[in-house]
């Protein structure tokens, strides 16, 4: 009797153990897969099923092919930010050089309707246009210029050029002196979780990588970058930020004028173009065929805007993207 009892007692132990194992397991197993908040430790894969995004973000850099960024010892944010987000791997300018390719991205006009901008002119009567445009579509917005001199600034002065600020060349555009700010109200912005609707940020020319090197953008970046990914818009689920270029860099059959937008062979046309947000998956990459029209369409699908232009016969990026 006593050797029965015994026994049971020990099958008894070795179940619980057995439990105990099982729910420690379950913990495990739980802690590992809980979602993380999104922050510039984890900035994507955070959400499997994406929010509703309030916000968007576009980050423009200047004259850089996708290989003098991708796979570069000069770039690794921008290599560990591929790896951690999302990248376009055939995404394309419109045109050279650099202002058309502003234009057309915030109002979607046209190949034919851009040709007065191929000289990179500062804004007045031959080089401005009544469009609508993206910044003026309803939604709040604001422009944070890097090194602009006063808000709304029509000239270049340093380091900052006109021709990379969009939002002087509408003239039915309201607003532009109270939106269209200098760099240092982002920080502002995001410290009293003010951030509008959508965000126009441009670097100045030596961070943007006009005049600077790959290197000074990648350093930009991996300084400005967190401060974006650690605010509380950010982390809430509901921001989501693009990175691109204007154009690519002056290789292959550049030539201003160009027909880019869907030209896969030339490397002046095909250009880096990163996403992040916390429902896009970590390491996605999509080759569908996107452009700067493609980059309208995804924030005005975003933003609940109607399309405009060009965007409205684009592909978007949400599906791609987990948006």
């Amino acid at each position: 009797m006593a050797m029965r009892m015994k026994a049971a007692a020990g099958v008894l132990a070795a179940a619980g153990l057995l439990v105990a194992a099982g729910c420690s397991s379950q913990v495990a197993a739980a802690s590992t897969t809980a979602p993380q908040t999104a922050s510039a430790s984890h900035p994507c894969g955070t959400q499997t099923k994406p929010g509703t995004y309030k916000h968007v973000i576009w980050i423009w850099l200047e004259n850089h092919s996708y290989g003098a960024i991708l796979g570069s010892s000069q770039a690794p944010y921008f290599n560990t930010l591929a790896k951690d987000c999302g990248i376009a791997t055939n995404y394309h300018n419109i045109t050279h050089p650099s202002l058309p390719n502003y234009i057309a991205a915030t109002s979607g006009l046209p190949y034919s309707s851009i040709q007065k901008f191929l000289s990179d002119c500062s804004p007045g009567s031959s080089c401005d246009t009544s469009a609508k445009s993206l910044f003026g579509q309803g939604e709040s917005w604001k422009s944070y210029e890097e090194s602009m001199p006063s808000a709304c600034d029509h000239s270049n002065s340093g380091n900052y050029a006109v021709r990379h600020n969009p939002a002087v060349y509408y003239t039915t555009l309201h607003g532009c002196s109270n939106d269209d700010v200098s760099y240092s109200h982002l920080a502002t912005d995001l410290k009293n979780n003010q951030l509008p609707a959508f965000s126009f940020i441009t670097p100045n020319l030596i961070d943007d990588m006009h005049n600077g090197t790959v290197a000074d953008g990648n350093s930009w970046m991996s300084r400005n970058l967190p401060a974006i990914l650690n605010s509380a818009a950010y982390k809430s689920g509901s921001t989501v930020i693009f990175i691109t270029f204007d154009e690519g860099s002056d290789v292959g059959s550049y030539a201003d004028g160009e027909h880019c937008a869907t030209n896969t062979s030339d490397t002046s046309c095909h250009l880096p173009t990163f996403v992040i947000s916390p429902s896009t998956k970590v390491g996605a990459r999509s080759g569908t065929l996107f452009n700067h029209y493609s980059l309208l369409a995804t924030a005005e699908q975003l933003l609940g805007l109607s399309k405009l232009g060009q965007a409205s016969t684009a592909t978007t990026m949400t599906k791609a993207f987990n948006l």
